[in-house]
């Protein structure tokens, strides 16, 4: 009886021994939430359970047999007490295979907990399909002395966003324009919201654009992300910049799309950049971009901090969140990124030296160069850096605004905590290089948010060339158009101010009668212009960096002979390139981008008087920057 209570214990301990092993795994395996973790749980679970259940009925069935197989020992007639030595013998033989089971239920249990570690990475970490982050789920298995993997899993955005789990294609773009542009030396960002007031976007990229000569044109990336969706009601005022755009001088809502959904709002942004840039996007140089409608978390359950007011935590967490995705959206297409906003003003030249500058300082370690001393405004990266930034701002895109988290991430990698102040500003001083004069000015006056104004203003900035100066001949000149304030079409011609006129209407015009017959050759000395290229030997040149908008349209350069004998033999000796204008005056070019520029041949010269005349209703302002007429 002895022999048998042993037996039995011994396999009870066994038996014993995997169930505490299975109910340790089970917190390893996690449930969806709103699931019955052991009802509705994954099939891997399912399947541990029957394990269980087999594993039971094996032992009680081996148990049962065991001691049905001891009691049924042959016993001698003759004799009282059964044969010792072969109850001893058996007894050893049952020992032995015990122990042979115990064995393979502690692999099948150690294989077991493999299985549920593996399961629980995949199940809780592992991002949708076909979606691209910077941050991509990694497992990293580590052998141990055993040879028994352990598995680690590396951070990445669902962790921080664990919203993003519940729509498998959050992180895809909605690109509405562009043409996958790749490769460039600078990639431009430039978030932009609806906003209560005035929208500067139009008047942004007109200054960007300014200033660009062709092959800068080709190695630049402007990507507009518009940052809304139809989730974000409540959070900004409704806006149509239709009518801004139409007229960049009507600062004020349009009643009729007041009610705009964002959705609607994303696709009138799209819209009219695509009306008013289409050389830009076609060629791929602009893009426009707009986040999934389930991007953004609720942002009803954020907790006021740093003494902020709910509506100010919202609008910095929301832009911690559109820095992060036009962040990730850039990091491949190019080899700097300029964070940028959607009301600044940019200096011309400003790629050429942004280039320069970064090409100098590229062996050096850095974290950001600053083209702007105001927030996050012109800050440059390497785009291989990106991924790390937007990680760590969306780490903490819930706790402080994008400046100060840019500010840690400098403290993190420079300073020594124990140093003192002194020392880690010197150090963060290494990871940061700032250029001068400011390339970029802050020219918003209301903040994307709702009710704040700002006075921010960029003093290493410096003042604007708002116009060109050249040393025109002697002239009397005159204009059907009005001019605005002090900027008169005098000023303008003698180099002392640009022209400045109110909206044109057809048939305006701008005259120039000269004192004296005057001969424009294409002989004598070779003058360059501000971009380093030859320039014509008439060149007018309309709006300027700050008022990039304000160029003449459908209209004419024209010329008129001193000689109407020689009108008539050039006119009609190529009619296909020159046409008749009314009194006498020769159609020789037309605005372009608001530029006209060339020469005037031989046998029209010389000319009394020089025009520009407006062919059509115009819908904005018109200026003059730059009059040229080199003799």
């Amino acid at each position: 009886m002895l022999c048998v209570v042993c037996c039995w214990h011994r396999v009870e301990s066994l038996g014993a021994f995997y169930p505490r092993a299975h109910t340790h795994l089970l917190p390893a395996v996690t449930a969806p939430a709103g699931r019955n973790t052991y009802t509705d749980g994954p099939p891997l679970r399912n399947e541990m359970r029957l394990y269980s259940f087999r594993f039971g009925c094996v032992l009680a069935i081996l148990s049962l047999a065991s001691i049905s197989w001891i009691i049924s020992i042959p016993s001698n007639e003759g004799s009282a007490a059964p044969d010792l030595q072969t109850l001893y013998r058996r007894l050893l033989a049952a020992e032995e295979r015990a122990g042979q089971m115990g064995r393979d239920l502690r692999s099948i249990v150690e294989r077991l907990k493999n299985m549920s570690r593996a399961a629980n990475s995949t199940n809780s970490t592992q991002p949708p399909r076909n979606i691209s982050t910077a941050n991509s789920t990694e497992t990293i298995g580590l052998q141990s002395k055993n040879a028994v993997p352990q598995m680690f899993l590396q951070p990445n955005i669902y962790l921080y966003l664990p919203h993003l789990r519940l729509h498998p294609d959050s992180l895809l773009p909605n690109v509405l324009l562009g043409q996958g542009r790749r490769g460039v030396s600078i990639v431009l960002g430039i978030p932009t919201v609806k906003r209560e007031k005035q929208n500067y976007l139009i008047s942004t990229l007109s200054s960007l654009f300014y200033s660009l000569t062709a092959s800068q044109q080709q190695d630049l990336l402007m990507i507009v992300f518009v940052a809304e969706t139809s989730i974000m009601t409540g959070l900004t005022c409704g806006l149509s910049i239709k009518k801004r755009i139409l007229n960049p001088r009507t600062p004020g809502w349009d009643p009729k799309t007041k009610n705009l959904t964002d959705s609607d709002y994303v696709a009138s942004v799209a819209e009219t950049i695509k009306t008013i840039f289409p050389k830009q996007v076609q060629s791929g140089l602009l893009e426009v971009v707009s986040p999934h409608q389930h991007y953004y978390p609720d942002f009803t359950l954020l907790r006021e901090t740093l003494g902020d007011s709910k509506d100010r935590v919202k609008w910095r967490t929301k832009q911690n969140l559109d820095f992060s995705f036009l962040m990730l959206y850039a990091h491949d297409k190019g080899r700097f990124y300029v964070q940028l906003e959607d009301d600044v003003v940019a200096k011309a030249g400003y790629f050429n030296n942004m280039k320069t500058f970064a090409t100098l300082n590229d062996s050096k370690q850095w974290l950001f160069l600053e083209f702007s001393q105001l927030g996050f405004i012109g800050k440059m990266f390497r785009t291989g850096d990106l991924p790390m930034i937007t990680e760590f701002f969306l780490m903490f895109h819930k706790d402080k605004p994008v400046d100060w988290l840019l500010d840690h991430i400098l403290w993190v990698k420079a300073c020594n905590p124990e140093k003192d102040a002194k020392h880690c500003t010197q150090q963060k001083a290494l990871h940061k290089k700032r250029y001068k004069p400011s390339l970029f000015q802050h020219m918003g006056l209301h903040s994307s948010l709702p009710g704040k104004v700002q006075y921010l203003k960029d003093k290493d900035f410096g003042k604007q060339a708002l116009y060109q100066v050249h040393s025109n001949p002697a002239a009397e000149v005159s204009s059907s158009l009005k001019h605005y304030q002090q900027h008169s079409l005098e000023r303008a011609y003698t180099g002392k101010d640009f022209f400045w006129a109110l909206t044109p209407i057809k048939n305006d015009y701008i005259l120039f009668n000269f004192t004296q017959p005057i001969n424009i050759t294409r002989q004598g000395r070779q003058v360059l212009g501000p971009e380093g290229g030859p320039q014509r030997r008439y060149l007018f040149r309309s709006g300027n960096i700050e008022t990039s908008a304000d160029k003449f349209y459908n209209t004419t350069v024209e010329v008129l002979p001193s000689y109407a004998s020689a009108r008539d033999t050039r006119v009609a000796a190529s009619p296909s390139y020159y046409r008749e204008s009314y009194k006498g005056f020769i159609i020789i070019c037309a605005f372009v981008d608001g530029l006209a520029a060339g020469d005037i041949e031989e046998s029209l010269q010389p000319i009394s008087a020089l025009r520009l005349l407006v062919h059509s209703d115009a819908d904005v302002w018109a200026l003059l920057s730059e009059i040229l007429i080199q003799v």
